[in-house]
């Protein structure tokens, strides 16, 4: 499909949009204050945005308990690294270009927090040992130094009514159909996904 009509200019993009309010402008701050830590102390999940060297994007997901992101002091806090597929896309991309945004959520609050900065991935153990669950340590951690910190408006969990059941819908196959008809693995069925996938919920969070 071909576009006739592409935003090239911020100039552009401006007309249409328009500028921010005096407020919005003067939200962001440069640390993270008592708000910011009270809110990531509530949070139980975020999501973590990173990009490679040559910008390939990628948006991962990270939870836990909440407060089981450690805030160390009003620039820095460590997301811990539980095991997962493996991938270790965020990662990966930090060890090209240490740019990182975060996004907060509180279920049922609409309101998020924002967190951009710079990351690197460490394994000091005596920063890690804290964030231990089950007799546990995290192998590694994201530290991440907050460079822009603010509070986003609600306006889109209030559109997409993400906190209300009633609108949530269960229509969709279930998640080992979906990766059986994705991977597509000789003699691999989506029953023997499904058993691998319980088994690992219920053996391999932490």
């Amino acid at each position: 499909m071909n576009y006739t009509r592409i935003v090239s200019s911020e100039e552009e993009l401006r007309s249409i949009i328009g500028f921010p309010s005096e407020l919005v402008d003067r939200k962001v701050i440069a640390s993270i204050d008592s708000h910011c830590r009270d809110f990531i102390n509530r949070s139980p999940f975020l999501v973590l945005s990173t990009s490679d060297a040559s910008g390939c994007c990628d948006v991962s997901p990270r939870g836990d308990a909440p407060g089981f992101v450690q805030v160390l002091d009003d620039q820095r806090l460590i997301i811990p690294e539980r095991p997962g597929n493996r991938r270790i896309d965020s990662m990966r991309n930090l060890l090209s270009n240490p740019r990182v945004g975060l996004i907060f959520f509180i279920p049922g609050m609409g309101e998020t927090l924002r967190i951009n900065g710079r990351a690197c991935i460490i394994r000091d153990e005596d920063l890690l040992e804290p964030m231990a669950v089950n007799g546990k340590r995290p192998l590694l951690g994201i530290a991440v130094e907050a460079e822009e910190c603010f509070l986003h408006c609600a306006k889109a969990m209030k559109r997409s009514r993400l906190w209300e059941p009633e609108s949530w819908s269960g229509l969709l196959p279930s998640a080992s159909k979906i990766l059986a008809d994705h991977a597509k693995l000789p003699g691999i069925t989506a029953e023997q996904i499904e058993e691998r996938l319980r088994e690992g919920y219920a053996q391999r969070l932490y």
